[in-house]
């Protein structure tokens, strides 16, 4: 007469029923070998090789960086040498009127407060120094 929905005492039944699972799977098969084939081009196009134009190695100048170091306590090194706030501005504001711009790297120690780090970034925008990076470890390979 009725359908059983649980076991004999009345508890739950605790198991799932697989069969619309299998069956949304099983379309989906079907759904993907079917259209995988349509996904190639069926229109064949000669596409134009990129060409790449080296440059004279006379013509490119080689720009060495230039290499501002802060540390953790504030002192900051201008190439490796000891510098001062305003002897930096003026060195970068000499570089910025260079053609071309040599880049401006900024090592800074990982403890070293960001305050600092951006006071130094602060200064060459202001200068007018287009090209300013961070110096960074590369990560560890992992195996």
């Amino acid at each position: 007469m009725g359908a059983s929905v649980g076991k004999e005492d009345g508890a739950p039944m605790a198991e799932i029923n697989v069969t619309p699972l299998v069956d949304v799977m099983l379309v989906l098969l079907i759904i993907f070998m079917i259209t995988t084939p349509l996904m190639n081009h069926k229109i064949k196009v000669q596409l134009p090789e990129a060409v790449v134009h080296k440059q004279n190695e006379e013509k490119k100048v080689q720009q060495t960086p230039i290499t501002i170091t802060v540390t953790e306590t504030g002192d900051l090194f201008l190439n490796d040498e000891p510098s001062t706030k305003p002897a930096i501005e003026s060195r970068l504001s000499v570089a910025a009127q260079a053609q071309p711009q040599p880049p401006v790297q900024i090592r800074a120690d990982s403890t070293t407060p960001y305050r600092l780090v951006g006071e130094v970034v602060k200064i060459a925008q202001s200068q007018g120094m287009a090209k300013v990076g961070f110096v960074t470890t590369p990560p560890k390979r992992r195996l």
